[in-house]
């Protein structure tokens, strides 16, 4: 049996199909059962000429206007039904056309497409699933092309200075010394980090980083990662509070180390001259904790979520000169993702500072 295409004609079909085997079904059962029952209802017993000569003529009649009610019933079954099907099909099928609809102007770029939420049951679910697709679409495609914009952004600023320094190279207005290279390279420096950056941070939210996870230390990570800022801290008088028990985690060790660098990086970079960073790492609720706290200028409520994004700098000037790429903590915050921890952001009690989290789970 060949179905046709729409959902209306489908329904209808359906319903008919209902209404025939129903109304097959009792027309059996009335005129082949329903005669017999209905001569012992008149008291028409075997035997009897004349009652058996009043049975078939009973029988007859009843027969005849049992198909005439069937006929009848048909006919009333088959629109009652028609009508019945056009309006639940009606029913059903206009929010499926409207996904329909929506779901082509979505795949047609318009992102911002919603269908209402007003039916109940499993057609309101799959609204309700459709606009939360639509939604992350949405949102992945305004990170792309807010992503486009700041790598366009991040990329001008070096290859303006390169192509000024070039140019006055090449028309002898810039002396070719030492100091000219080593501002050129420089800058090429800046560009290697950045498309360095970029790629690490595709591979670690796209979950394509070779992860080696074990069993770790991560309060003796924390120490070697803290030593090899001890010389830069030294300079500034910057002390480094360690912690001094150990902290096992699974995790991968180079990983953890790259996290809690960027962290103590951040840290040196915003503490004053002469303070304490402090990092500390404790095991709770079988997940662990390593924490990095400054006492620098800190961070407003709403910059603790926005400093993981995507070249989001608390202080633009100063992290360029510096050198850097501005996506070092939603890379940490990637790669936490991907051990199965998370990182985020916290304010001190007292208010002063930042407070940057790592957790992962304990071995």
């Amino acid at each position: 049996m060949i179905l046709p295409h729409s959902l209306r004609a489908r329904l209808l079909v359906a319903f008919l199909v209902v209404v025939a085997a129903s109304i097959g079904t009792v027309a059996v059962a009335v005129l082949l059962v329903g005669p017999r029952y209905f001569a012992e209802a008149m008291g028409h017993m075997p035997g009897d000429p004349m009652g058996e000569a009043m049975g078939r003529a009973t029988e007859a009649a009843f027969t005849d206007a049992m198909r005439q009610a069937l006929l009848a019933a048909t006919v009333i079954a088959v629109v009652t039904a028609t009508v019945v099907s056009l309006a639940v099909a009606a029913r059903i099928a206009r929010p499926i056309s409207a996904l329909a609809a929506a779901a082509r102007r979505v795949a047609g770029g318009h992102y911002a497409e919603r269908v209402p939420v007003d039916e109940p049951g499993e057609l309101g679910e799959l609204a309700t699933s459709f606009n939360d697709m639509a939604g992350s679409l949405e949102a992945t495609e305004s990170r792309r092309l807010q992503l486009v914009g700041d790598v366009a952004h991040e990329l001008r600023t070096p290859l303006t200075t390169l192509d000024g320094y070039l140019e006055g190279l090449e028309d002898g207005v810039i002396a070719s010394s030492p100091e000219t290279w080593r501002l050129l390279r420089a800058e090429t420096g800046r560009l290697t980090r950045l498309v360095t950056d970029l790629s690490e941070l595709w591979r670690a939210e796209a979950r394509q980083l070779a992860l080696r996870v074990e069993t770790v230390d991560a309060a003796a990570v924390a120490r070697d990662v803290a030593e090899r800022f001890a010389p830069l801290g030294a300079t500034r008088g910057i002390r480094i509070d360690l912690p001094t028990t150990p902290v096992q985690a699974r995790a991968d060790r180079d990983r953890v180390a790259q996290i809690v660098g960027n962290y103590v990086s951040n840290a040196m970079r915003h503490a004053p001259d002469r303070s304490t960073i402090v990092i500390s790492a404790a095991t709770r609720d079988g997940r662990v904790r390593l924490a990095v706290t400054d006492r620098g200028p800190g961070l407003a409520p709403d910059q603790l979520e926005t400093v993981f994004e995507r070249f989001y700098r608390v202080d633009p000037a100063r992290s360029r000169m510096d050198g850097g790429s501005g996506i070092g903590l939603t890379i940490a915050r990637a790669l936490a993702g991907a051990m199965g921890g998370r990182a985020w952001a916290e304010r001190p009690a007292d208010g002063i500072g930042v407070t940057f989290l790592l957790e992962l789970p304990a071995a």
